[in-house]
């Protein structure tokens, strides 16, 4: 697929729009699971930790599928996968409305939509950086901005939308709205170069005869022969019947030559395919070893093996808040009257304020975005362990204000994954941590909720998750200081190795 240069505008806003309000649709249920949350608890009456497996699927499973998902996107394009995944959100979330257990729910909204958001994540991403180069930054980060706008609008949507039709209508309407990202993904036009030959033409033209079993031109041009030969036979019979006898025994001879170089020719071209795949298997099976090898160079970097330990324990930790603060709310008998908003709303207004406040300040050539990422993390581990001590809902809503700023530390995720493996190293870097970060989103909410139907409290839970993130974020900070910058420096001076796959992120 040849490209032309990304135009850095004209259309490219108009894939900013559509992708902003891609995110908008897909990832504003997903994120704002916690209204639903609630619900599922009174109609199932399973467990919180058994409850919370629905949300936390849904937010993960992208992460971990993310290079099932860049491997659609490469092949398939964005257009097809935006459309087809569209299918899929709205499916699952009209499905889920007619769930008779929490079990079905794992599918239909957990690895259903959480799968198609993944996709779709991939795909936006994917499109956006084919029309930007210069103004990349700003255009990712325009898009990203749609999923907190949709955590924030449809925590207040559901909840209106349950108290009026019940949680069944609730989905079936959020489903409906989601099939406006068929739309958006229809105007997701490819930036292909219009002098390009068809995909299809150039494959057949690149590969070598000497590949083919069979060779049509000879085949048809020996065909031919033998019709003529046949022919000539025949004619030859009903005129003088003991040349035709003649004539067949030579013919049988000649034919029996033919039929016998056939064979070696079959033969001797059955042995190159074989060699060729052999060839191939090969030169395949060197490029893992090659790929292992290098994820085996990276975690020889303190640096990134303690990254990698804090995305696990921060989205085992920080992830949660989001899901089950409204829960929290309920636990304290916080009466709904004093809600002047919705708690999981605060946190997803604030998101977007923290990823545009941090990721203008990684900009800086003064801040270091290691220490910066550092401080987010050990900020979210105090204010963790402060949601015990909150008896009231303005206390709950600063302290969800504050987790929800913090969170937007996604924005310089990748600025930190830069510094520490070096740029010729990020995207195989990226796609190890943000499959672990799909882990920890998978297994936080749960572990919380088990913690609650153990204690029969939340306390006990939210300081286990303030101890994992204070944990990461002493992991990092012990990692990062100046003895061990030497370790870094040789990691980015590494050989150039670059992989074929992006990573997918409900960031």
């Amino acid at each position: 697929m040849v490209f032309r240069k990304p135009p850095d505008g004209g259309w490219g806003w108009v894939i900013v729009v559509v992708s902003f309000f891609t995110q908008f649709l897909c990832y504003g249920s997903p994120l704002a699971v916690g209204v639903l949350y609630l619900e599922w608890l009174d109609a199932f009456g399973e467990g919180k930790g058994k409850t919370a497996w629905v949300g936390s699927l849904a937010n993960g499973i992208g992460l971990l599928a993310s290079p099932v998902c860049s491997i659609c996107v490469s092949s398939f394009g964005a257009r097809p996968v935006a459309i087809f995944s569209g299918f899929m959100v709205a499916g699952g979330l009209m499905m889920s409305s007619f769930a008779p257990n929490i079990y079905f729910l794992y599918v239909s909204y957990g690895i259903v939509v959480g799968l198609g958001c993944g996709l779709l994540y991939t795909a936006t991403v994917t499109i956006t950086c084919q029309y930007f180069d210069k103004r990349r930054g700003l255009a990712l980060g325009l898009i990203s901005t749609g999923s907190s706008v949709g955590l924030f609008i449809y925590a207040a949507l559901q909840r209106e939308l349950i108290e009026l039709y019940g949680l069944d209508g609730c989905l079936l309407i959020v489903g409906a709205l989601s099939l406006n990202i068929l739309a958006c993904g229809s105007l997701m036009r490819p930036l292909e170069s219009s002098s390009s030959p068809p995909p299809e033409k150039m494959c057949v033209d690149k590969v070598p005869d000497q590949y083919f079993v069979y060779n049509e031109k000879e085949k048809t041009v020996e065909e031919n022969i033998s019709i003529l030969e046949r022919g000539y036979i025949d004619e030859k019979c009903v005129n003088n019947v003991p040349d035709c006898k003649q004539e067949s025994i030579l013919t049988k001879n000649v034919l029996s030559s033919i039929n016998i170089n056939e064979k070696d020719t079959y033969k001797k071209k059955v042995v190159e395919q074989t060699n060729f795949c052999k060839q191939l298997a090969k030169r395949k099976w060197q490029l893992y070893l090659t790929y292992w090898k290098d994820t085996m160079v990276l975690f020889k970097n303190k640096v990134f093996s303690a990254l990698f330990v804090t995305i696990l324990l921060f989205d085992i930790g920080g992830f949660p808040p989001s899901l089950l603060m409204e829960d929290v709310a309920r636990s304290a008998n916080i009466s709904e009257d004093d809600y002047y908003m919705p708690l999981i709303s605060i946190i997803g207004i604030m998101t977007t304020v923290g990823k545009l406040v941090l990721g203008i300040l990684a900009d800086f050539k003064w801040v270091n975005t290691l220490y910066l990422y550092v401080t987010t993390l050990l900020m979210t581990g105090v204010a963790l362990f402060a949601i015990p001590f909150a008896k009231s809902y303005l206390t709950l809503a600063m302290l969800s204000g504050i987790l929800g700023f913090l969170t937007g530390n996604w924005s310089i995720f990748p600025y930190v994954t830069t510094k520490t493996v070096g740029i010729e190293k990020l995207t195989h870097a990226y796609g190890i941590l943000m499959f672990f970060a799909g882990l920890g989103n998978s297994l936080g909410p749960p572990i919380v909720g088990w913690f609650y139907d153990w204690t029969q409290e939340y306390d006990t839970a939210f300081y286990f998750s303030g101890f994992c993130v204070l944990l990461g974020g002493f992991l990092l900070l012990l990692a990062a200081l100046p003895c061990w910058n030497a370790c870094t420096n040789q990691s980015s001076k590494l050989p150039p190795n670059t992989y074929s796959y992006k990573v997918a992120s409900n960031a």
